[in-house]
Formats: C-alpha cells, structure tokens, sequence
C-alpha cells in the first residue's frame, strides 16, 4: 500500500490488504475454536473468558456506572476503576445504547472490529516500509504472538494497538493532524499512550531540524556555485579538401552503384545525430529502515551527508502549521484524563499515580521484575521458567536493537522503545508483561522481513505451526488461574 494507494480510496487500500486481514481473521477462528473446545472440557464458557472476567469486568462496570467504584483489600491496597482509561467504556456505553447488546458484549465487538482496524493498520506501515508481502508476513505475526487471544477479549489492547499503528502510518505519510488526532485517542485509551505522543514529538522535531539544516544551506551557498554555465556549441567541422583531377583517358566514370555520396557543403555544419534515450538505471531495493516510495518515485539514493533514513524517512517540507497542530492534538488525551484524575481525587497533578499504586502499579525501572526473574532458580521446576523470562527479554532487546541497526523510521523506534521500557520496567502484574508488549508491533519487522524473504511454503508451513502452538498456549493460559 502506497501513498497513491491510500489518496485513491478506502476500498483499493481494503483490496490490498485483503490477504492479510484474511490471513488474520483465519489464525483469531483457529484460536477461538481451540478455546471453546478447551473450555467446554474443563466446564467452563469461552465466552465468559472473553467478556466478563478481569479487566473486562472493570470495563464493563465504567460503561455502565460511570468512574467511583473501588474494592478495599485486607491488605490496605485500594484497586479504584479510576485506573482504567476511559475511551473503551464510552465506546461499550455507545453501542450497548443504540443496540441490543449488553455492555459486555459490546465490548466484545468493540475489540474484534478494533483487532481488524489494527491488523489493518500493521499492514499498512509494514507495507509502506517494506512491501505487500512483508505487510502480510507483520499481520500474521502479530496474531500468532503466544498472547494473542487477548486480541479477541474485550480489552483495550486491540483498540489501542489500531489507533497506534495508524497514527504512526499517518506519521510516515505525512497525515500530522490525523497522526495528532489518533493519538489524543490511543491516550485516552491506555497510559502507554504517551508513547504515541512521543513518537509525534520526536518525528516532529527531527523533521523541523532536518528543515532548518537544508534551508540553511541553502541559503548559505553562495549564487555562482549555483549558477550553470552555458555549454559552448560543438565545433564546426574542417572544411573537405577538393580531390585532384583525374586524366579523362585513365578514368572510368564511376557506375551509380559504386558513386560516392554528395559531400555537404563546407561551411554548413554536419547534422547533429539525434540523442540517444539513457539506458534504464536499476536501483537496490529499499534498506530496512527505508521508505519504497523514498526510492522508487525518485529514483534516486540518498546523499552521502544526508540523515539517516531513520530520521528522513518523512518527507522534509512539510507546512509547518500541520506539524505543530500534530504535536498540540498528541499529548492531549493522556494529560487530560491523568489532570481530570488528580482533579477528581484531590490529589493534584500526580494523583493518578497514586490511583496506580493502590493496584501495586509503579515504575521502578525494572528492579521489581528483575527480582521476581531471579527468584524463580530458586528451584529446578521454576527454574525453567526463569530461563525463558530471561530468554525473552534477551530476544526483545535482540529485536530492538535489529530495528535500530536496520535504520527503521525515527517514530517507530520510539513507540517501540517507550512500549517496551514501560512493559519492562513496571512494578505491575507480572503475568500481564506479556500482553502489556503486544502493541509493540515495530518489533515485529525484522522477522516479517525476513519471513517474506522466504518461499511462500516454508513461511505458510512456519506460521502455521506456530498459530496452532499459540491457540494452545492461549486457551491453557485463559482457563488458568491467574488473570492474565
């Protein structure tokens, strides 16, 4: 999905990503279907799973009644609904009041129909960096992640990963006021928010220096460098020598065939041969990091003393008053719902993090996580979990740093790193790291990049294996215990 593609309207952009929303919707049944099968075993309803256990509950409650309810633990630990962003319940309140569905179920379709927007907008970003194939291999990953049935529960995670990933695409297409509108949305949805915001900021500010640094030498470069010097007219050619007479006895009159052609006259300049058209220049494929239309609409590499691509991967130029409008729109939801908290509490500015600390919920860098990792080779059984917990973390890190090292766009490395530092370094729930990472799809192009690479039977068998491990994984994981 190009830029033509998208300016040329929703239904060519939908037929372009139809394979992968197709690809996605196919791998979410299989985990569906594997759940019910599950749950029907174990006496339980797949549907109450989805739509009215945990988080769900607490949605469903804020749609209904509005924010004040809390739950005092014998412990003294306050868990306030204040805690949860409010755009999910107005969107379960909306439709639950203009349909027969209930507030749960609302939510429920809220978060399949969020869950396609988002496979949809992962296409398009994995598409516009990388191609149609790479966007398909992004989607299909996303919905094989081990944590992937939380896509089809009614959380806030499909909702927010929709809304950050077409802010970014916006971001990358040069869309500042819808980049900046999508993301006062994603903020009111989840406190990861602020990564979205980031990402803005940061492309923003980046395409301001990138603007003033050309201008600048521009400006700064005096006119005769500018100046093209006439190009002088070829020379004419030497006039022809005259032939020396021949005796009439000695020479035969030449026969038409062999008679030599009229030379032109000596002071008429020869013609010009017409030009020739350049032979067609093949450029590379696009690096990593590299925008398609970056090369193909140009034709053209980047300068030697140009920015990186993770910088200039959007277009310099752009009107100032967009981006700025952007930055404003950006950070707007996330502030507002944290100043309306601390407004409702009491607690001035900070109070929602006080709101969080009632649910154990704090930043400390990653100090807690990193204790409860170590804890667990206490003993041989845990021991083999704490060595996928830090095989885990190893291989985040690994595809981060592959995204880095690829030149992948300055916005999406920020979101990444601002998802994954917020997942990792929380004092929260540490069962829920795993679906807390799931917006972080940028980590996922690498592997689509190189799964494209791939013939189309290996990657087909690969995923596929992978989705039926997933579906396991993920009904085991939603008849546990433990909230997830």
């Amino acid at each position: 999905m190009n830029d033509l593609d998208t300016r040329a309207g929703p239904a060519a952009a939908l037929r372009a990503a139809a394979p992968a929303l197709l690809g996605y919707a196919a791998v979410r049944a299989l985990g569906l279907l594997v759940l019910a099968l599950w749950s029907a075993e174990r006496g339980k309803s797949a549907y109450t799973l989805l739509t009215a256990r945990w988080d769900a509950l607490w949605y469903s409650r804020v749609a209904s009644g509005g924010y004040g309810y809390e739950v005092r633990l014998p412990n003294g630990d306050v868990h306030a609904d204040l805690a949860f962003f409010p755009l999910l319940p107005w969107l379960e309140r909306g439709l639950a009041a203009v349909s027969p569905l209930s507030y749960a179920d609302a939510g429920f379709v809220v978060a399949l129909l969020s869950s396609l927007a988002a496979a949809w907008g992962i296409f398009a970003v994995a598409d516009h960096l990388h191609g149609r194939r790479a966007g398909v291999c992004a989607v299909l990953l996303w919905a094989v992640l081990p944590v992937g049935i939380v896509q089809s529960m009614a959380y806030s995670e499909s909702l927010f990963t929709a809304l950050a990933a077409w802010s970014l695409y916006a971001v990358l297409t040069d869309r500042w006021v819808t980049a900046g509108s999508l993301a006062l949305l994603a903020g009111l949805t989840r406190p990861v928010g602020v990564a979205v915001a980031a990402a803005i900021w940061a492309a923003a500010v980046a395409s301001f220096v990138h603007d003033r640094a050309t201008t600048t030498g521009t400006k700064g470069r005096p006119a005769a460098a500018t100046k093209r010097r006439p190009t002088p007219p070829p020379p004419l050619p030497p006039p022809a020598s005259p032939a020396p007479p021949s005796s009439p006895a000695t020479s035969a009159p030449p026969s038409p065939s062999t008679a030599p052609a009229p030379l032109p006259p000596a002071s008429a300049p020869a013609p010009p041969s017409p030009p020739s058209a350049p032979a067609p220049v093949a450029f590379p494929a696009p690096s990593f990091g590299q925008t398609r239309s970056a090369v193909t609409a140009t034709g053209a590499r980047p300068s030697s003393h140009a920015p990186s691509p993770a910088v200039t991967a959007l277009r310099p130029g752009a009107p100032l008053l967009p981006r700025a409008l952007g930055m404003l729109l950006a950070p707007l939801g996330a502030v507002g719902y944290v100043l309306w908290v601390g407004h409702r509490t009491g607690r001035g500015p900070l109070g929602y993090l006080d709101v969080q600390a009632g649910w154990r919920n704090g930043f400390d860098g990653g100090w807690a996580f990193a204790r409860f990792v170590a804890a667990r080779f206490s003993s041989f059984p845990s021991a083999l979990a704490g060595a996928a917990l830090v095989a885990g973390v190893a291989l985040l890190v690994l595809l981060y740093v592959t995204c880095v090292r690829g030149r992948q766009p300055l916005p999406l490395l920020v979101y990444s790193g601002v998802v994954t530092a917020l997942a990792l370094c929380a004092s929260s729930y540490f069962g829920s790291k795993p679906r807390l990472l799931l917006p972080a799809f940028p980590l996922l192009l690498p592997l689509a990049l190189a799964l494209a690479r791939t013939r189309t039977r290996r990657s087909a068998t690969v995923l596929a294996m992978i989705a039926t491990a997933s579906a396991v994984y993920g009904a085991f994981w939603l008849n546990g215990s433990g909230p997830p």
